[in-house]
């Protein structure tokens, strides 16, 4: 497999494809941020392509696909039927699609509009629900109160790395892989979405979303998210049929504290 440049009909994707097509569904990543590409995604699929095909692609404006886009094609719904049209151009069918932090959402979307297209869909390290709710739970927890102190006076340098990944002993080696990954960044700017410029991810009710999808859906989330608090998750899958599997001691980047753990989940529910 490898990476190729692929064209989805005004714009070209980066794709990085993991793992040997085999005769079960491919597996389909759609990346978080979208300040930056997929590059900080790799080590947690990693392990999961030893026997599955992974495909992961950096959004439009994002990394190595199309950048410089009028800001009125930086929107939510572009990136949905974007990656409608890139299962279609691989030849994929009908895959497995995963979402991760705000690909989460946006794969909540995705179900909505081709629902055909997708067998199975795990949510990791995401949310249903608004910024507020997470708030409510972000305001008493001291932890993150200190951590997030830390990156305010980083001024930036950290780039979160001491909120996203639990173990602090860990975080330099997150904060170098990023930095390793150079022009992974992205053309999508927080101030638009602060100023309500951007789209929703997802339209309608995500819980009757997902109910009406109703196929399986695994939530996968770190024990110690400060992205999206893991009240969240629960919240979640008492509100739709789901699996939900909680990784102890881990944060938002569960899948970097932790990659074979996590991986073997996402393994399980695939194969289950």
């Amino acid at each position: 497999m490898g990476d190729s440049l692929v064209d989805v009909g005004g714009v070209t994707l980066f794709v990085r494809e993991l793992g040997r097509r085999g005769e079960g569904p491919s597996v389909v990543v759609m990346h978080g941020g979208p300040d930056v590409g997929h590059g900080y995604l790799v080590p947690g699929f990693e392990p999961l392509a030893r026997d599955h095909h992974v495909v992961l692609f950096d959004f439009r404006g994002c990394g190595r696909s199309s950048r410089g886009l009028p800001d009125d094609e930086l929107q939510p719904e572009f990136v949905i039927e974007d990656t409608h049209r890139l299962i279609d151009r691989l030849g994929l069918g009908v895959v497995d699609l995963v979402g991760f932090s705000t690909g989460g959402r946006a794969a909540i979307q995705f179900v909505d509009k081709h629902p055909e297209q997708v067998r199975r869909l795990v949510l990791a390290s995401t949310s249903a629900y608004s910024s507020a709710d997470a708030a409510v739970h972000l305001a008493g927890w001291d932890e993150y109160q200190r951590r997030q102190r830390i990156e305010d006076e980083a001024d930036g340098a950290l780039r979160n790395s001491t909120v996203f990944v639990w173990d602090l002993d860990r975080a330099p080696a997150y904060l170098r892989l990023l930095e390793s990954l150079g022009t992974d960044l992205g053309d999508w700017s927080e101030e638009r979405a602060i100023q309500g410029l951007m789209h929703p991810w997802f339209t309608g009710d995500p819980e009757q979303i997902l109910r009406t999808f109703a196929k399986p859906v695994l939530i996968l989330h770190g024990e110690k998210d400060m992205g999206f608090p893991v009240q969240l998750a629960h919240r979640l899958h008492q509100a739709v049929p789901s699996q939900l599997t909680v990784i102890p001691d881990t944060a938002h980047m569960c899948h970097f504290e932790q990659p074979e753990t996590w991986s073997h989940h996402i393994h399980e529910f695939l194969d289950s």
